[in-house]
């Protein structure tokens, strides 16, 4: 794929970006680039799928809630990885004009993503990328949601067949609040990782 539109898009509103033809390359990357380091991860089926975790636990302090210990507690570990140095998340959907959207339900992954963190790295399959803000925002209400809802076994409309948005009112609704960045936050650095392959929802 073509990454220099959105590369060059991303950069001009002040992201760093990475650009990697498969998730190996990236890994080794960031591998390299995270040492001795306290690390987060959100709530994301591309780091699940990429082996990321495995690598960084081996010379960094990583809190995951997809990795619980005996004894810990999701929400236990939530809080340490949003008070990380690093933070490693992905995307729902991201537009080739450089706006990125997210959806989240207990928001751990979104609060932690906008601050408080020396760096923050956003590792996004290709299959994420869409032509301009609307199609971005479509992909992470009717694409990533509903299969995120699917896969957490969520009883609500859109995870019967991980079709669509319903725009339910359901008590286990994960899709609650929506972020756009339109720009680069001011505060911290953030890097796009971009992969040439699809990964995640």
């Amino acid at each position: 794929m073509d990454f220099s539109t959105i590369k060059t898009n991303l950069e001009s509103l002040g992201y760093v970006v990475s650009i990697f033809e498969n998730s190996i390359q990236a890994v080794e990357y960031l591998d390299d680039q995270i040492d001795k380091k306290t690390v987060g991860f959100g709530g994301s089926v591309t780091l699940e799928q990429i082996g990321l975790y495995d690598k960084l636990s081996a010379h960094n302090r990583v809190s995951w809630h997809h990795r619980l210990a005996e004894g810990q507690k999701s929400s236990e570990v939530r809080l340490k990885a949003n008070a990380a140095q690093i933070y490693i998340s992905s995307v729902n959907g991201i537009a080739q004009t450089g706006e990125i959207v997210n959806i989240d339900g207990n928001c751990n992954r979104i609060s932690a993503i906008c601050y408080g963190h020396e760096k923050v790295y956003l590792v996004i399959g290709k299959n994420k990328i869409a032509k301009d803000f609307e199609g971005a925002l479509y992909r992470a209400r009717n694409i990533a949601a509903p299969r995120n809802a699917y896969r957490v076994k969520a009883k609500t409309p859109c995870a019967v067949k991980a079709d669509k948005c319903y725009n339910c009112r359901s008590p286990q609704r994960i899709c609650r609040v929506l972020t756009v960045w339109w720009q680069v936050p001011l505060t911290g650095e953030f890097e796009v990782i971009l992969i040439d392959e699809d990964l995640g929802y």
